[in-house]
């Protein structure tokens, strides 16, 4: 098993090399017939090992390809990412996610794979369906899914065990998440109950749906925050906070729920699948993992990421072979054991069960089915700046949830809108 690093020193060899997002993959050496030069670039150093050990096995098969890594915070990665492609250059391989994949694929910037995938073989039925739709455009599938991540209860059993209180299972709903949370605060010692998330994806994205509201309906063409289940949501997550069972939104703003259940200051908090090898460095065996209560409905948000190959790149053969390393079935057990992330390769997903034994990592596999995927249309980026803002404020107390919730529709409504104009 490979494992979870918070830091990472790179290996720097012949064929592995870290640099900044330079331009489209070098034409052959005419020095060295027949050598080029791919670029792939990611953001999270934590799986440094996982890509190094599949460009060793890359490298086997292809001698005269040298591959050129780059690791970008993903605070800068999206515009260098944007810029260099724009310009028909920047990186051969690269990872692509939800939010930014219409922008991308609108813009003719990726490869579509379906002749390298019926050239070889492969299916998109070997991997998770939610994320091969994500990254399909007009039919076609533009990104290989890689891993996915969904949202699950974690608990802290050292907190519940002194409590004298049972574990969280299968059969919670909302009202049993709050009493026991109410119980299980502590003022006094500043350990609250349940931080409830003032984040999208982990947190109320998934309120919403287990309200029975929506955030974007299903062909993408209308906002659902100002239905009165996505409010009811909304305003439950602000309950919590206003009766000190969660920390407020102000708190978490300064430090992150991750890091302050981590440091067990709250016994529950929701996170992705993603979180559980860090909180398990954090925690040890006091960590414990359910699946998110019921609310009106049970549900919960998927999301995951793919390897997507520049439109442009000078060697698409190469390129492509090198995802199939990357997100094939042995690089997908590679990275299952390695406990990062449940991979997207449906025949790995029972190896990543393994990755941390004292976990019952099978909740995140099995919530797949009632999950919903996470919510993208062309414009994202510029609705959920809105969103993240008006959410925030209204956690605060500073607007009413009905007045953010509307601004927030009215936005996404507007854009929604602009999609279909373009579409015509």
């Amino acid at each position: 098993m490979i494992p979870y690093k918070r830091a990472v020193t790179f290996l720097l060899s012949a064929h592995l090399i870290l640099l900044p997002l330079a331009g489209c993959s070098s034409e052959a050496d005419p020095n060295e017939s027949g050598k080029i030069t791919l670029d792939l670039a990611l953001w999270d150093e934590n799986l440094s090992e996982v890509v190094n050990e599949a460009l060793i096995r890359y490298k086997k098969e292809h001698p005269n390809v040298q591959v050129k890594v780059t690791y970008t915070p993903f605070t800068d990665y999206w515009s260098k990412l944007r810029t260099s492609l724009a310009g028909k250059s920047g990186p051969d391989v690269f990872w692509m996610n939800g939010p930014n994949f219409y922008q991308y694929v609108s813009a003719n910037l990726l490869k579509d794979l379906g002749p390298f995938m019926e050239a070889d073989g492969l299916s998109k039925d070997n991997y998770t369906q939610t994320l091969t739709d994500m990254y399909s455009y007009d039919n076609k599938l533009y990104g290989l899914p890689y891993f996915l991540d969904n949202v699950g209860l974690f608990y802290n059993k050292e907190i519940f065990d002194q409590a004298g209180i049972p574990y969280p299972d299968e059969t919670w709903d909302w009202d049993k998440l709050k009493a026991t949370a109410v119980d299980l605060t502590q003022q006094d010692k500043g350990i609250y109950g349940f931080i409830a998330p003032i984040s999208n994806q982990d947190g109320y994205y998934n309120v919403i749906h287990q309200a029975g509201g929506y955030v974007i309906n299903e062909d993408k063409s209308k906002s659902g925050f100002n239905l009165p289940e996505s409010q009811a949501g909304l305003k439950w997550m602000k309950q919590l906070m206003d009766e000190r069972i969660s920390p407020d939104a102000r708190q978490q703003l300064e430090t992150g729920h991750v890091e302050m259940f981590g440091s067990g200051k709250a016994a529950m908090t929701q996170a992705i699948s993603v979180k559980a090898p860090e909180l398990h460095q954090m925690l040890g065996d006091k960590l414990g993992i359910a699946p998110l209560p019921k609310g009106k409905e049970k549900a919960g948000i998927v999301h995951g990421l793919s390897w997507a190959i520049n439109e442009n790149t000078a060697h698409e053969k190469a390129a492509w072979d090198l995802i199939t390393t990357l997100a094939g079935e042995e690089g997908s057990m590679k990275l299952a054991q390695s406990g990062f992330s449940i991979p997207a390769y449906e025949g790995a997903q029972e190896e990543w069960l393994k990755s941390i034994p004292s976990l019952n990592l099978k909740v995140f596999v099995d919530s797949i089915e009632f999950a919903a995927p996470y919510p993208i249309s062309k414009y994202t980026a510029e609705w959920q700046s809105v969103e993240t803002k008006e959410i925030q404020e209204a956690m605060r107390g500073m607007k009413s949830i009905e007045a953010a919730t509307d601004k927030i529709a009215e936005k996404m409504n507007t854009l929604l809108d602009k999609e279909k104009e373009v579409a015509k």
